[in-house]
């Protein structure tokens, strides 16, 4: 059995102050498509429901230590990460507790680097992903000071662009104030039906504005990506062969090969 090799993971927050445009989907099924082509994570749900953590079949009922004691300073991921069904892949779960954080550590020192000081340690992880929630809290702020970049899941609908536009000024926001080295990873349009006038006129205009930034790969709408959760499982172990499934392994290569031009980038500076 090999040796589990400790490091400082590449940390990726996924994240869109606008609800219902696949976040969590996102962030657990590129999760499991990156462990399906090799790769170690850590699936950190910064969201107080907890959507990610039922997701993987995690009964949050028996869950000891979650995000919140991680913030409180009273535990550490590796050792309260669970692991899931899925190999090479693990979670921080979510539970209630989480929706008083904010509250509680309103005065708290570092407040808003309670989780850069946490993830930015040696562990034995490529990759850590962050769900955030659906909106510009205490809690995403933490996502947004402590990842390296930003996938942004975006649906296409008509206010798309404005969300997009939102989250760009907090992008620049938390560049200036907290993280100057954060990036955008990538744009992934979500719920993707070519068949609709407005996804066509939407990917154009996200396409025109943002370029290279967006994924060629696209997520389409799909039942099965709908049905996993409930099952307790990612759409790539309930049906791999759906479409839904089998665009995120794309999305996740895509993703790899961006990680490999940073790391490049990296190198030559």
């Amino acid at each position: 059995m090999c040796a589990l090799q400790f490091k400082i993971p590449r940390i990726i927050a996924i994240s869109n102050q606008k609800g219902g445009v696949g976040k969590t989907t996102t962030a657990v099924n590129l999760a499991t498509a990156l462990c399906a082509i090799g790769q170690s994570v850590l699936l950190v749900d910064m969201d107080a429901q907890g959507n990610a953590t039922t997701g993987l079949g995690i009964d949050k009922k028996k869950v000891s230590k979650s995000v919140y004691d991680i913030l409180g300073g009273t535990a550490k991921p590796y050792e309260i990460a669970i692991e899931t069904k899925i190999p090479r892949l693990s979670i921080i779960a979510s539970t209630a507790a989480l929706s008083g954080a904010e509250v509680e550590l309103a005065t708290a020192k570092n407040r808003e680097g309670r989780m850069k000081a946490a993830l930015h340690v040696n562990m034995p992880y490529d990759y850590v992903i962050i769900d955030c929630p659906p909106s510009l809290n205490f809690l995403t702020l933490n996502a947004l000071v402590a990842a390296h970049a930003i996938v942004v899941p975006l649906q296409c609908e008509f206010y798309a662009l404005e969300g997009l536009s939102q989250l760009s000024n907090t992008i620049k926001l938390v560049k200036k104030k907290f993280n100057p080295t954060l990036e955008m990873h990538g744009i992934v349009l979500t719920m993707y039906d070519r068949r609709n006038r407005i996804t066509r006129l939407v990917e154009k205009d996200v396409r025109k504005f943002f370029g290279e930034k967006v994924y060629k790969t696209v997520i389409p709408r799909n039942v099965r990506l709908s049905e996993a959760p409930s099952y307790g499982l990612p759409a790539l172990v309930y049906d791999m062969k759906c479409v839904g499934a089998q665009a995120y392994i794309e999305l996740a290569k895509e993703v790899i090969g961006r990680e490999k031009q940073v790391y490049n980038q990296m190198q030559v500076a």
